[in-house]
C-alpha cells in the first residue's frame, strides 16, 4: 500500500527540522559562560607571568649592579646617572624594560638600601598597589 501524501508529509516534515530560537539561545548562552570562565582564568595567568618576568627582570638589572659596583669600587650609579650606567652589563647591552613596555624606575640611595628598581606594573602609574619593587623579586 503506498502512503498518502499527507502520511509522507508528516514524516519528511520531522526529518528537515532545524534549531529552534530557544536551542540556539541556550548554546549562546552556554558558550558565552565558557569564555567568560576560560577567559578570566586567560587573563589571571597573563597577569601572573608579567609579573613574574618583571620580577626576573629586576633580578638581572640587580645582577648587572652588582657587576657595576664591583668595577667601581663598591659604588652604585647615581639616580641621575640612571639604569643606562649598567646597560654595558646587561646581555643585550642596553636596559631592559617591563613586561608591559614600561621603563624602569632607578632611585640611588633609597633610604637604608643602596638602590631600589621600581615597576609601575600594568597601569603604568609609579605609586599604585600593582607595583613590583626590588627586594620583593625574590619575595615569591
Amino acid at each position: 500500500m503506498k502512503p498518502t501524501p499527507k502520511h509522507s508529509r508528516t514524516l519528511f516534515s520531522h526529518a528537515r527540522r532545524g534549531l529552534t530560537l530557544i536551542e540556539i539561545m541556550v548554546v549562546i548562552a552556554i558558550l558565552g559562560v565558557l569564555i567568560t570562565v576560560l577567559g578570566g582564568q586567560y587573563f589571571g595567568v597573563l597577569k601572573t607571568a608579567n609579573e613574574d618576568a618583571t620580577r626576573i627582570t629586576i633580578g638581572k638589572l640587580e645582577g648587572a649592579l652588582a657587576m657595576y659596583a664591583a668595577r667601581h669600587r663598591g659604588s652604585f650609579p647615581s639616580s641621575s646617572e640612571g639604569l643606562e650606567a649598567v646597560a654595558d652589563f646587561t646581555p643585550t647591552g642596553n636596559v631592559p624594560v617591563d613586561a608591559w613596555g614600561n621603563d624602569f624606575q632607578y632611585n640611588s640611595p633609597a633610604g637604608d638600601k643602596p638602590y631600589e628598581i621600581v615597576s609601575s606594573g600594568q597601569d603604568g602609574q609609579q605609586g599604585t598597589e600593582d607595583d613590583i619593587q626590588s627586594g620583593e623579586a625574590d619575595s615569591r
